[in-house]
């Protein structure tokens, strides 16, 4: 996830002892089990499409770069790979031949970036589809769409429920690394410069618990996930952000490098199997996921061509 208008993006389970420290230690350890007997691609393709799901079926494992963000890829306190985009692409990939997913775990604001250096074969992180992300990598058609939600204080004390409602109320303002929230604040008269920036949702959470900040901005899937056993924060009704003057609702999707259509085309196909058969629904369930946030959206849409 790239520049700001979204790195984003964006489960059910989250408890007090789920510290953002306990996460980061498991995500650490599972990174280094990932770079564990893994070598690196060859950067160029030979043939139209790129060779690399030829190359994954004869390897019989695809890396998967998350970002340790609830409820789309992370590692849980058993130090087990979980999350929608992670369970995921282990039916998509089972269905192509690949049996095996291997975490890469990496920050939101990495992937892209990790991608495109051969760190891992796909971002597996529910990005959103923007864009400006579409200028550095190939989109997967998303396999949810989230509104936005906002981390309050119990009893939302300001009265936030919207980016205009901060700028007018002139409210202390955070959001992830790389998030998309960052321009839909910026869209509605925030200063970049004022907004605090933390590491994930549970930074965020912690923000707002000690009063350092008025409000956390976050996908709706994210934000009620994570004050889910907080005394004292709650999540906001979810709204559509407003980007050039109209609601957006954001798509999250699978990352490939630009060479490799052949892998991305494969994947769109086994996805939409799943999105037809209903089963794409019943992966994403376990994870706060209801029938709202299933989406016929495409990426060419959401890349605006």
């Amino acid at each position: 996830m790239a520049p700001p208008h979204g790195n984003d993006r964006h489960t059910s389970g989250h408890t007090p002892g789920h510290t953002r420290r306990a996460l980061l230690a498991g995500v650490a350890a599972a990174g280094a089990l990932g770079a564990a007997g893994c070598s690196r691609v060859a950067t160029a393709s030979t043939t139209s499409g790129g060779e690399l799901l030829d190359r994954l079926k004869a390897q019989g494992v695809v890396r998967l770069g998350i970002a340790g963000e609830i409820p789309f890829g992370y590692i849980d306190r058993d130090g087990q790979l979980t999350g929608e985009a992670p369970k995921l692409a282990e039916a998509i990939f089972k269905r192509l031949g690949v049996d095996k997913v291997q975490p890469v775990p990496t920050e939101f604001g990495s992937l892209i970036p990790g991608l495109n250096s051969q760190q891992f074969d796909v971002v597996a992180a529910g990005m959103y589809v923007t864009p400006e992300r579409c200028e550095q990598v190939i989109f997967a058609d998303p396999d949810y769409q989230v509104l936005d939600s906002f981390v309050v204080r119990k009893g939302n004390p300001k009265g936030l429920h919207d980016y205009k409602d901060v700028v007018a109320k002139k409210a202390k303002f955070a959001t992830g690394t790389g998030y998309a929230q960052i321009q839909h604040a910026v869209d509605a008269g925030y200063k970049q410069s004022d907004i605090l920036i933390v590491p994930d949702q549970v930074a965020g959470l912690n923000a707002v618990e000690a009063g350092r900040v008025d409000v956390f901005a976050g996908t709706a899937l994210t934000t009620r996930a994570v004050v889910k056993k907080s005394a004292k924060a709650e999540s906001t009704t979810p709204f559509a952000p407003l980007v050039d003057g109209k609601p957006r609702v954001d798509g999250g999707a699978f990352a490939f490098r630009p060479t490799e259509t052949k892998l991305r085309d494969a994947f769109n196909a086994e996805l939409h199997k799943l999105k037809k058969s209903g089963e794409l629904f019943r992966i994403l369930r376990p994870f706060g996921f209801s029938k709202a946030e299933m989406t016929n959206l495409t990426a060419k849409e959401l890349c605006g061509g």
